[in-house]
């Protein structure tokens, strides 16, 4: 593609075109190699994370739980598995893990692409880094926030005056966790929009020429991950994720790019 007076490169001429001196053909098999080792390295990284963080997770378990439930007997967790803590524990681990990896995966996804970047584009892939670990934290902090103490007191509305309320400690706190990695992944949406269009992907005008398919697509992801039988979660995934993808649309639009 053809470098334009901005240092931005015409799509016009063709998705072929020449790339940068470091970019050399490889055997497929090569690079399907690559690939797998830089997410192995990035399951490494979680998983180191995770061991980090395990001996904590009680005490971060209860932090969460007495946080975003209601005080008194109501919010007392119940444990209906010999090995219900444990998995909690594990489970909690895991979230610090994903939240850590996120940006360890789009800096090993930078090194996959790495020699077919131009040197702009680099710039903004390496940018991406600490930016792609500042949303997934806003993120968890929005579900911990809004969302969670949002649901469960929707819960608590339409359920106390028919049945005893009792909260199992897997059941629950795999609600609680699921939102908080959900929501770190979804606060990557403007990040990924930003990416694609510096990099001359794809364009603004085209995204929201298809806004259309990409509500589709949030509302099927988000019914599809949310274990929440009554709907609630759900929309909140997927009003937070059309929200962010206008509210990039609309930065993008202000700054004319």
């Amino acid at each position: 593609m053809a470098e334009t007076a901005d240092g931005s490169y015409d799509a016009d001429d063709g998705i072929v075109g020449e790339g940068p001196e470091s970019d050399e053909e490889m055997p497929l098999a090569d690079h399907i190699e690559e690939m797998v080792y830089r997410l192995g390295v990035v399951l490494v990284v979680i998983a180191i994370v995770s061991g980090v963080v395990f001996p904590f997770g009680e005490r971060i378990i209860n932090f969460l739980w007495y946080s975003v439930l209601p005080g008194g007997d109501i919010a007392r967790p119940r444990v209906y598995h010999p090995l219900g803590l444990i998995l909690s524990r594990l489970k909690v681990a895991t979230l610090a893990g994903f939240v850590i990896g996120l940006p360890v995966f789009v800096y090993q996804t930078y090194l996959f692409m790495r020699p077919g970047l131009f040197p702009q584009e680099r710039r903004y892939y390496l940018a991406s880094v600490p930016a792609s670990l500042v949303l997934g934290v806003f993120g968890v902090l929005f579900a911990y926030f809004l969302i969670l103490p949002a649901i469960f007191t929707y819960f608590l509305t339409y359920s106390q005056d028919a049945a005893v309320i009792a909260f199992g400690l897997i059941e629950t706190f795999d609600l609680i966790v699921l939102m908080m990695g959900l929501f770190a992944a979804v606060f990557q949406i403007p990040l990924f929009v930003m990416l694609a269009i510096m990099m001359g992907l794809t364009t603004r005008a085209w995204l929201a020429a298809k806004r259309l398919y990409f509500w589709g697509a949030f509302l099927g992801i988000a019914f599809l991950f949310s274990p929440d039988p009554t709907g609630m979660a759900p929309i909140l995934v997927a009003g937070t994720m059309i929200g962010l993808f206008e509210a990039t649309l609309l930065v993008l639009r202000w700054v004319r790019r």
